[in-house]
């Protein structure tokens, strides 16, 4: 592996070194730890020095945000479908078992937001969290990276969107309720269904539907505003319309400022791991699954404006306003190719 010092290929051996390659992203080698407890059983983390924390993105991956904060990298949800799987592959660790169980932690995350937000050269561009893993995962419970960064966003004032399937945001209210005195703060919780059976299989590490519902009016109980971004949708698993009808359901009683579905989409690493696990759970699926992502990552557009219509409707039904002034941070579809999510990282 490329473990000395978690560099990527072509970086220069020591700070003094000017062979050109691509810029380190780590200042100094990687500390290895593994906790006995319960919570962390068989997973291992690096804790290493990153030399960048706001990572710009480009314009071609089609996601609504410019700026993005990651202080982790792998993550603990063990979502079976997710998409950020394959950036696991830059660091020579496998995209599957691997990503769930061996976290990047970047743990000087706090003091480079601080830096960097109040470089002369930045500008204010609002920032977008949870984008390629969960800032709040279980690591953060022990890593606690982002009280000091959201301390960080307040005190320059900055905006920031955060995207999460974890509980821990709330430990963080007060700090998000100071920052919301200072500059806009938009929350979203992803909850693809409420089908408590599914989410056991494929998201063995998160916080059950219900918890995050409760995430969802809490937060927006206490006054800032978040959404359920509907994602993914899994075909012939979650979109069935009593499936999307509960969904939505749910989402406007807990209070979602607004809803917005996202089909499962397939990439390299991901595809493998989903796949594998829909042969264990559901091996009737796969002939379908072959037929419906048989041209590449993405379902057929015609499939996705459905189930899109569906969920829409359904949330006007309810009284959701599919365009409402303060929108949560949901990243669109299709997401950023493996180089891009590099960068998100």
């Amino acid at each position: 592996m490329r473990w000395d010092h978690l560099r990527l290929t072509g970086e220069p051996d020591t700070a003094t070194d000017t062979t050109p390659g691509p810029v380190p992203l780590i200042q100094r080698g990687a500390v290895t730890r593994t906790f006995d407890t319960p919570a962390f059983a068989g997973m291992t983390f690096y804790e290493i020095h990153a030399r960048t924390l706001i990572n710009k993105v480009p314009a071609a991956s089609r996601v609504p945000f410019t700026r993005t904060i990651n202080p982790y990298r792998g993550c603990s949800h063990a979502c079976v479908y997710c998409f950020a799987r394959n950036t696991h592959t830059y660091l020579d660790l496998d995209a599957g078992a691997d990503f769930d169980n061996r976290v990047i932690v970047k743990v000087n995350a706090p003091e480079l937001a601080h830096r960097e937000l109040t470089a002369p050269t930045w500008r204010g561009d609002p920032i977008a969290l949870g984008t390629n893993v969960d800032c709040y995962q279980r690591a953060e419970g022990r890593y606690r990276l982002m009280p000091g960064i959201l301390r960080a966003l307040t005190d320059t004032a900055n905006p920031f969107s955060i995207l999460t399937k974890g509980s821990l945001i709330l430990r963080d209210l007060p700090l998000l309720l100071q920052a919301a005195e200072r500059t806009t703060v938009t929350t979203a919780v992803s909850i693809g269904s409420t089908d408590p059976d599914l989410w056991r299989l494929a998201e063995p590490g998160t916080p059950s539907p219900r918890t995050r519902l409760h995430v969802c009016a809490t937060l927006n109980d206490a006054g800032i505003p978040c959404a359920v971004l509907m994602g993914p949708v899994l075909p012939y698993l979650t979109d069935s319309p009593r499936h999307l009808a509960d969904t939505v359901r749910q989402a406007a009683d807990a209070g979602a400022t607004s809803i917005t579905a996202i089909v499962l989409h397939l990439r390299p690493g991901a595809r493998e791991w989903y796949l594998a696990w829909l042969q264990r759970h559901h091996p009737e699926l796969i002939a379908p699954y072959q037929r419906l992502y048989a041209r590449g990552a993405y379902a057929p557009k015609a499939y996705q404006e459905r189930i899109t219509r569906q969920v829409r409707d359904l949330a006007r039904r309810h009284g959701i306003d599919p365009h409402p002034r303060h929108r949560g941070p949901t990243p669109a579809p299709p997401p950023p190719g493996p180089q891009q999510l590099s960068l998100l990282g």
